[in-house]
């Protein structure tokens, strides 16, 4: 489960990172938009993308973010993907992550897939 707390950071407009392992067993990482979606963490990716690969292969991920309105507060998750949206499911949510960041619906130049992340690896 997501607290409060977290899920307004992640609701917000702060950029996080994504680690993800490679295949030769080196990380990965990437800036990305991030939001949640029910209790898991969302994330847009293109389907072929390095990180879809990695996250296809290996669901583990670590992220990192900080508040915009305090960078001195570090936010540390890991976790991992468990669904995998596509198609209509992946646009009703790469839309409004898209619409918190940018304030408009993401452009349908290149295909996008959504990765839910449940938080809490064990």
């Amino acid at each position: 489960m997501i607290d409060a707390d977290l899920r307004r950071v992640l609701d917000g407009t702060s950029l996080a990172h994504l680690a993800t392992v490679l295949p030769d067993g080196s990380p990965h990482s990437v800036p990305l938009w991030v939001a949640t979606h029910g209790d898991h963490i969302a994330i847009m990716t293109g389907p072929r993308s390095q990180k879809a690969r990695n996250l296809r292969r290996d669901p583990r991920v670590a992220i990192s973010l900080t508040e915009a309105d305090n960078p001195f507060r570090p936010i540390i998750l890991r976790g991992r993907v468990v669904e995998w949206l596509e198609g209509d499911a992946a646009w009703e949510v790469v839309d409004r992550i898209a619409q918190k960041y940018i304030g408009a619906p993401y452009s349908r130049d290149e295909e996008r897939v959504v990765a839910l992340i449940e938080p809490g690896l064990k």
